[in-house]
């Protein structure tokens, strides 16, 4: 029997008022988590690495798995926790979403780096691109945004 998710209240005001602007992908599983479908029922509308999307979707907030019920022995189970390989995002998305981000927010003054953004081929080459964002983002809208933008494109929080 698979982990059932239901959506937090966080992940309702989500689906009602799109405020955290998830990307289209993420938000059409949210869409599914009715707390009535386990994770393998869910894997089977889910485009693939259902794993991944559910683990960042609970990561970020918006659904949740109730809370395990006591055993005998009064102990808890609860589910494992997702892989680390199942939350870390694909070179290919992590560009998507920094380069909306980017748009969304800044407009066309985003243009220099979402061309950046877009040219790069390792994962290298798309982190550096990635901290001279979160530097650009700093200084144009401050470090909450920064953090913000750290967040949603999967970089650990920096002490620039």
């Amino acid at each position: 029997m698979g982990i059932v998710y239901r959506k937090t209240e966080k992940g309702h005001t989500e689906i009602a008022t799109r405020a955290h602007k998830l990307v289209p992908r993420l938000r059409s599983a949210l869409i599914l988590v009715d707390g009535k479908r386990s994770d393998e029922e869910l894997a089977k509308l889910i485009p693939a690495p259902v794993e991944g999307v559910l683990a960042s979707l609970q990561a970020d907030g918006f659904i949740e798995a109730p809370a395990a019920p006591a055993t005998a022995a009064g102990v808890t189970q609860t589910a494992p926790p997702p892989s680390v390989a199942a939350v870390v995002l694909t070179l290919d998305e992590t560009r998507r979403r920094a380069v909306r981000w980017l748009s969304d927010r800044l407009g066309p003054y985003a243009d220099p780096l979402n061309l950046r953004l877009e040219k790069v081929k390792t994962a290298e080459e798309l982190r550096a691109a990635l901290l001279l964002a979160v530097k650009f983002v700093r200084q144009q809208l401050g470090a909450v945004r920064a953090r913000e933008f750290e967040q949603r494109v999967g970089l650990p929080p920096s002490a620039l």
